[in-house]
């Protein structure tokens, strides 16, 4: 089957997405590397900048919600990218002038969280007027496949590139590919219409919550953003502990434990092309239901690694069984939540999701690091385990009676729809 072309300017904007996933990719866990190699950072400073750099992110972004709704979202998009690309630069100029502090990996972390979930956002609220409304998830699913491509890809090449060039060197990466992809998006042409605000321009205090309200006030949709916080929250909770299992206790090189993470992200690539043709077998709301459990039966497993062979066998196959779930959910997740958001507050919305799940990871997170301390990592990750086996009771158990949210249509851009993902 021929692959399905959804034009030029999707085409740009694909492509300013994977560089700047790739670049990401380079970037994983870079700013707790350096914490650790340059600053002798203790366990509870790495796990501060884990937990706390994203919370304060989330708190950042709470009033950039209604500023991008009401802002066209190509600006913004590039505007976040230089911000991330600005904010993340300081950290090679301060370490080569030998002033690099703890504090400020903090503010790094947190300006670069906070421009995320704008970004998101305001990308989200911008695919719409890209794609036709049948096209959202094959454009979803290509996000899905280039996001866990780059995850496979990158980890190991930033591990060599450290090695190689200094701890420094996966974040000037990083920073360079949010750079290019400011680029990337300013190489979209054609016209974008600018949503209208009634009344007074300010950001008004009812409008932080706007986002909320649609999403709780819609039976569907709240169902599902309370099982991705737990779910979420529970399996990125999971990784420190994990981190700490086969490395620490168990005696793990660290060559197996990026094995371990990176060879399973293939099945990324498995459940993202997987999406379009089930969704069109099965329907939307099963694939929802069904995978949507699958990917909570699998983090159990976790708990009963052993050392050796078997155990990083028992990692790599748990975690790609996950990831196929995710990587197959995630997608048809994206495409319902932007059907049956109206226009009028997409970007609040998509931006309330965004900061939900930044706190129910960083809370969870911290949950779990106290827990591991008072027990073991095991257990914690045992607790965990548990916990997420409850998720599937918070799924929607039936289809939405209501209608999707109908699409409007751009001006200058007939057929084509004023949506994002």
């Amino acid at each position: 089957m021929a692959r399905r072309s959804l034009g030029r300017r999707f085409g740009w904007l694909w492509t300013s997405y994977a560089v700047s996933a790739y670049g990401s990719g380079l970037g994983f866990g870079a700013l707790p590397l350096i914490a650790v190699l340059v600053l002798d950072a203790s366990p509870a400073q790495v796990s501060a900048l884990s937990a706390v750099g994203p919370a304060v992110g989330a708190l950042i972004a709470l009033p950039l919600g209604p500023w991008v709704e009401f802002h066209r979202k190509r600006p913004v998009m590039i505007a976040m990218d230089l911000a991330r690309f600005a904010v993340m630069l300081t950290i090679p100029i301060a370490y080569a002038l030998g002033r690099l502090g703890f504090v400020q990996l903090l503010v790094v972390s947190a300006v670069v969280a906070a421009a995320k979930i704008a970004f998101s956002a305001a990308s989200g609220a911008y695919l719409r007027a890209l794609v036709r409304p049948d096209d959202l998830l094959v454009a979803n699913a290509r996000f899905e496949s280039t996001t866990w491509s780059s995850i496979a890809v990158g980890p190991p090449l930033g591990g060599a590139a450290v090695g190689l060039f200094g701890p420094v060197a996966t974040i000037v990466a990083d920073a360079l590919s949010y750079l290019f992809s400011a680029l990337g998006i300013a190489a979209i042409r054609g016209h974008e219409e600018r949503a209208q605000r009634t009344g007074k321009r300010r950001v008004r205090a009812g409008e932080l919550l706007d986002g909320w309200r649609h999403l709780l006030s819609h039976p569907a949709l709240r169902a599902l953003y309370l099982n991705q916080l737990l779910v979420g929250g529970l399996i990125m909770a999971t990784e420190p502990l994990l981190a700490l299992l086969l490395l620490r206790e168990l005696g793990f090189p660290p060559w197996q434990y990026g094995l371990a993470f990176a060879a399973p992200c293939v099945g990324g690539l498995i459940g993202s092309r997987l999406a379009l043709r089930l969704v069109a077998r099965y329907g939307q709301h099963r694939i929802l239901r069904t995978v949507g459990t699958l990917r909570a039966i699998w983090l159990l497993g976790l708990a009963f690694v052993q050392p050796g062979v078997t155990g990083l066998a028992t990692v790599i196959g748990v975690e790609l069984a996950i990831i196929i779930s995710m990587s197959l959910y995630n997608p048809v997740l994206a495409t319902y939540r932007l059907e049956h958001i109206p226009d009028d507050c997409i970007a609040r919305t998509l931006s309330a999701w965004s900061i939900g799940s930044s706190a129910a990871i960083a809370v969870l997170g911290a949950l779990g690091g106290v827990l591991a301390e008072a027990t073991s990592p095991r257990t914690a990750l045992t607790v965990a385990g548990l916990l997420i086996l409850t998720s599937p009771l918070l799924l929607p158990r039936r289809p939405d009676p209501g209608s999707v949210v109908p699409v409007s249509r751009s001006s200058s851009s007939p057929g084509r729809a004023t949506l994002l993902r």
